[in-house]
């Protein structure tokens, strides 16, 4: 399993010190988070500094708003992270001018949004993006969806449409001012009615906020809700 954080869940604006809380904890996947645009230049900058090399799998999340004339600048910077290979993690909302993320080609990843985003947030909502990003892959994040549609039929209508886009999780819990949360026993048991429908190998990453000391426990947690369950264990599960 590839699982890991989101460096701006732990550390929010601090990805050095996000993964000097990773370091050495049962983690071999990280996002290096800059959701701010403010962030994104200091990101790219220390790239050829930071220590990996405990990680199998790197991806990047981009700012999650910007104004069309500072969109070219965004992809410019991202654009660093082609040659490593990194994944690129965008809310759709984002996007001005879809021509030009084309370059990320299948290291574009779009994410599916909360209730506060008017697109993106259901199938019908993201097929637009991908019809004219044809090669871009798909960031399910389960907490979204969940929010969106409690009784996760959009969540296994998402999987449904969009499973074999599929390139990485982001896990966490929703609250209902949407903000990220720790996944509570209630989350588990309704994460696992679709966890079937996601491959072993996909890279989930915790967007839980938890101090140093919960790292290891909040872990356990996210396998424990991706792990697969079949229908006729479901009601055991709850």
């Amino acid at each position: 399993m590839l699982i890991g954080f989101s460096t701006g869940a732990l550390a929010f604006g601090d990805f050095a010190r996000a993964l000097a809380m990773l370091n050495g904890k049962s983690v071999n996947a990280v996002e290096l988070s800059a959701l701010r645009k403010h962030e994104l230049p200091v990101l790219m900058a220390a790239l050829g500094e930071l220590d990996l090399s405990q990680y199998r799998y790197v991806s990047v999340h981009a700012p999650s708003s910007f104004a069309e004339d500072e969109e070219p600048a965004i992809v410019e910077l991202l654009s660093q992270c082609i040659p490593r290979g990194w994944p690129i993690i965008l809310h759709p909302d984002a996007i001005h001018r879809l021509e030009l993320w084309q370059r990320f080609g299948d290291l574009l990843y779009l994410e599916n949004m909360d209730r506060r985003k008017p697109v993106g947030r259901t199938v019908a909502g993201l097929k637009p993006f991908f019809d004219k990003l044809p090669d871009a892959r798909f960031c399910f994040d389960i907490a979204h969806a969940r929010q969106v549609d409690s009784s996760m039929t959009e969540s296994y209508l998402l999987l449904h449409a969009f499973g074999s886009r599929l390139g990485q999780i982001h896990i966490s819990e929703v609250n209902t001012n949407s903000k990220h949360d720790r996944i509570s026993r209630g989350a588990i048991r309704t994460f696992r009615e679709v966890s079937n429908l996601i491959l072993p190998s996909v890279p989930i990453i915790l967007e839980t906020p938890v101090e140093e000391a919960y790292i290891e426990e909040e872990l356990k947690r996210a396998a424990e809700a991706l792990t697969p369950v079949t229908s006729d264990r479901i009601a055991a599960v709850r």
